[in-house]
């Protein structure tokens, strides 16, 4: 079977942070689940490159748009490659064969009759690069919620999507493919009285960076059909044989601010161009830093480096994935991050792997050789899978790492040990009088030793598959230590760290 995911692409006209880093992860445990499953996998991610603002950015800092993007870029891709993210796929949408592709798409749309020429009159957000209805723009009393700043009144000619035709299709999408439920409810609300038209075109002049619409170079593409025909350019759309298989996209990753244009207008586009809508799109929260939205101003931006760099990708990974809720804003200080590494990574998963690795080479000559079969209902784990719900199913896999430290204290094998030292002490005068006896106390004692040592192995290797899809790394390090016949050694995989 074949397994779709994507990424929202971000807009580059600032470094990466740790806010773009949720839709990675979550994307790769995901593929790395599906992978595990036995299925191909493909993973698109790429970068939103054209608009208004990157072009002022680049125009401040003396370069030209492709020359600002081309170095930003990079970073991007770097962050991808140290996150351990398993993309297959990566888009740029000043890519020429995006471009072209792109390009067609509109004329597919036109040729479909869903484009039209008409005025736009309302409201404008130059931060958001986006137009906002007016019954969103009066509730939100004409100032962004995001950037806090008035919107913009404009009159503007330009090109629009008739998304409103689209309006039923759209209302069934939001009620049954929408993760989590509540942000479907969301965007029925939204459109209650009906999906609305909307502008996919600029004035030359009021967008100049960007793609040319085709036919008529006095209007630019907005964004909408830029940047959200990345899922199917990834795969080669329209070129011939495009989809291989994998379309429709089986989970599509974003941000919950920007839920409404892939939950409107994006189907719209695919339904105009007659091809599925993606099985689920699974919008998550935002990652505040103590306390408070990440703000240039503010300088409370977290790069995904700053931690990676110090704590180690595992770690990252991690605490990004239990500790800040899928569905949900989160919270991220260093103070919550050194308790998380410190007790569950350090604590509980490295001195259980340590200790275990250690006490089998003392009192099992390292020896890992046929295991009993550990029983662990996985039950819930699959259903916090299914259901995206990664925060519940890394603390449902850290019941099992509680419950093997558990299963070491209550058995304590260096006491089953040293009893088998001295039942292998032989006292002729017990031997002579009991000898039956004391055959069969020292029988009981290696069989009782032997058995822990082969649960706590089992366990292990357990845990070493269920940790795949979050702690690639460290699952693999946990199956080349209990994996083979033997252990040859006992590491440190998170040293404890001192504020």
């Amino acid at each position: 079977m074949k397994q779709y995911i994507t990424t929202a692409i971000p807009y580059v006209n600032g470094p990466p942070h740790i806010g773009h880093a949720m839709d990675y992860l979550l994307a790769d445990v995901w593929a790395r689940y599906q992978a595990q499953q036995g299925h191909e996998v493909r993973f698109s991610a790429g970068t939103d490159e054209h608009g208004t603002k990157v072009a002022n950015i680049a125009a401040e800092n003396q370069q030209s748009p492709q020359e600002f993007v081309d170095a930003l870029v990079p970073e991007f891709q770097t962050m991808i490659e140290k996150m351990n993210v398993s993309v297959t796929d990566f888009v740029r949408t000043t890519n020429p064969d995006h471009v072209r592709r792109v390009q067609e798409i509109w004329r597919r749309l036109d040729a479909a009759g869903l484009i039209y020429r008409d005025t736009y009159t309302g409201w404008y957000c130059s931060g958001c690069e986006a137009f906002i209805a007016e019954a969103e723009a009066r509730e939100a009393d004409y100032v962004c919620a995001n950037h806090q700043k008035p919107l913009d009144k404009i009159e503007e000619e330009n090109y629009f999507l008739r998304v409103s035709k689209f309006t039923k299709q759209i209302r069934e999408f939001a009620a049954h493919h929408i993760v989590p439920e509540f942000r479907g409810r969301e965007i029925l609300e939204l459109i209650c009285d009906g999906a609305q038209d909307v502008s996919i075109s600029r004035p030359q002049e009021k967008l100049a960076w960007g793609i040319p619409v085709p036919g008529d170079e006095s209007q630019t593409m907005y964004v909408w059909i830029d940047a959200l025909s990345n899922y199917i350019t990834a795969l080669g759309y329209p070129d011939d044989d495009w989809s291989k298989g994998f379309w429709p996209a089986n989970v599509e990753v974003i941000g919950k601010d920007i839920l409404r244009f892939h939950a409107i207008i994006w189907p719209a586009i695919l339904l105009g161009l007659g091809l599925e809508l993606p099985e689920t799109l699974l919008a998550h929260g935002f990652v505040n830093v103590d306390g408070t939205k990440m703000s240039k101003s503010l300088g409370n931006v977290i790069a995904p480096d700053q931690i990676i760099d110090k704590f180690g990708v595992d770690a990252f990974r991690y605490f990004f994935l239990r500790h800040i809720p899928t569905f949900d804003d989160g919270d991220y200080t260093e103070e919550k991050f050194l308790a998380a590494y410190n007790n569950e990574l350090a604590n509980d998963l490295g001195n259980l792997v340590s200790r275990t690795a250690k006490m089998v080479q003392r009192f099992a000559n390292g020896s890992t050789s046929d295991p009993e079969h550990f029983s662990w209902d996985k039950s819930s784990l699959d259903k916090y899978m299914t259901e995206f719900r990664y925060d519940l199913a890394l603390e449902n896999i850290w019941g099992l790492v509680q419950h093997l430290n558990r299963y070491i204290d209550e058995k304590k094998p260096w006491e089953l040990a040293k009893k088998d030292t001295i039942a292998n002490t032989h006292n002729p005068v017990i031997e002579s009088t009991f000898p039956v006896i004391a055959r069969n106390e020292e029988t009981k004692q290696s069989s009782e030793l032997e058995g822990v040592m082969s649960y706590l192995v089992a366990g292990l290797r357990l845990l070493g598959d269920v940790l795949t899809p979050f702690l690639p790394d460290t699952a693999t390090k946990i199956t080349e230590i209990f994996g083979g016949e033997s252990i040859t050694t006992a590491p440190i995989l998170f040293p404890k760290i001192e504020k």
